[in-house]
């Protein structure tokens, strides 16, 4: 098991791992392998599952996670890749924002082990919604399938992100049109973005493992 470039990502034969804490040792999220390496659980991270997986498998080293990170997450479905996010940030706090109830119901069965993850039930278009839940944070990540995905992105960076903070956009080309090519929805989205004075430092495709989907990676 190695190290990869991001702090408490492991990779092992072509896949990557995090460590599962000890206090949920042999508990599964969605089916994942678990190994025991060296006295530490370790658990698969399935880039199928998970864009972000994906997106580190392609190449994606320019992030700055680490154990005491505050994160705002947009779109945190049934939590996949909150809970790995959760496995490295053990010290932060993980803002976990998602729109369905019948996913934050899935999702509060992964906060009764992990208290490093806030559920939070709003959508993420209206972010004034949970002003008060989240404080100003260090790394925004979103994974939303809307039209208008770029600008939920911009509307919360501007609000919740610091100064020297990060984020990661998972563009999702067919959400926004499903006639353009998706390089052409990349650039349209990259534009968008740069004319609010934000650094785009990164844009990573997702394929194979995710189709039409890619990575834009910010930082303030």
């Amino acid at each position: 098991m190695k190290s990869t470039e991001i702090s408490g990502v492991f990779r092992q034969k072509g896949k990557l791992f995090t460590i599962n804490p000890d206090k949920c040792k042999g508990i599964k999220i969605y089916n994942e392998r678990l190994i025991l390496y060296n006295g530490k659980e370790f658990r698969s991270w399935n880039p199928y599952r998970s864009k972000l997986a994906a997106a580190i498998l392609n190449g994606l080293t320019s992030i700055n996670f680490s154990s005491k990170k505050n994160i705002l997450y947009l779109g945190a479905a049934t939590g996949t890749t909150v809970s790995h996010i959760s496995d490295i940030t053990t010290e932060g706090t993980i803002y976990a924002v998602e729109y369905s109830p019948v996913a934050v119901k899935k999702l509060l069965e992964i906060c009764k082990i992990r208290s490093n993850i806030v559920p939070i039930l709003a959508d993420a278009n209206h972010p004034e919604r949970y002003l008060s839940s989240v404080p100003k944070i260090d790394f925004i990540y979103q994974d939303i399938s809307q039209r208008n995905q770029a600008d939920i992105f911009i509307d919360n960076v501007k609000i919740f992100l610091k100064q020297k903070g990060e984020g990661i956009l998972m563009i999702k080309a067919r959400s926004i049109d499903v006639a353009s090519s998706p390089k052409k929805i990349y650039d349209a989205v990259i534009d968008k973005i740069k004319k609010q004075d934000l650094n785009v430092t990164n844009l990573i495709d997702l394929s194979p493992n995710v189709k039409d989907h890619a990575a834009v990676v910010i930082a303030t």
